[in-house]
């Protein structure tokens, strides 16, 4: 590939704040150009034991009317009681508050597929071999 001249290309394992912030805030400017304000806002639903102890939570996003669920996890010994549907649930209620559309996740095969068509979801895409030998699934629900 030839580029223009004064350009070089560097691979880097971790690039400088600086750099991070000039590749996302250019990305962010070009998107919303496009497609207007994103409105993004981070959404945290955290599940805690009487004494405290975090045994599940939620790490979401809503942008452009829509929740991501990026991170869904329950306590080994705590599965299978509710806390992950109820964690889904507080999230997908302040993603309507916040006026989204619906809510999309990725999820492993070896992870919880089935939780999320049990929520109402339907896959929308998958890739295979991702990890080697398994599937990564993307799903979503419409409010």
């Amino acid at each position: 590939m030839i580029l223009p001249p004064g350009i070089a290309l560097a691979l880097e394992d971790d690039p400088a704040p600086a750099t991070v912030a000039a590749i996302s805030d250019g990305l962010t400017a070009f998107n919303e150009r496009a497609a207007g304000p994103a409105e993004a806002r981070p959404l945290w639903v955290v599940a805690r034991a009487e004494d405290g102890q975090v045994v599940g939570g939620l790490r979401g996003i809503t942008f452009w009317r829509w929740l991501f669920v990026a991170w869904l996890w329950v306590a080994d010994d705590r599965r299978c009681r509710g806390i992950g549907a109820a964690l889904l649930r507080a999230a997908e209620d302040e993603a309507r508050r916040r006026d989204c559309l619906g809510a999309f996740v990725d999820t492993y095969g070896f992870q919880a597929p089935g939780f999320y068509v049990r929520q109402g979801y339907r896959e929308f895409g998958r890739l295979d071999d991702l990890p080697p030998g398994g599937v990564r699934i993307w799903l979503a629900r419409r409010f």
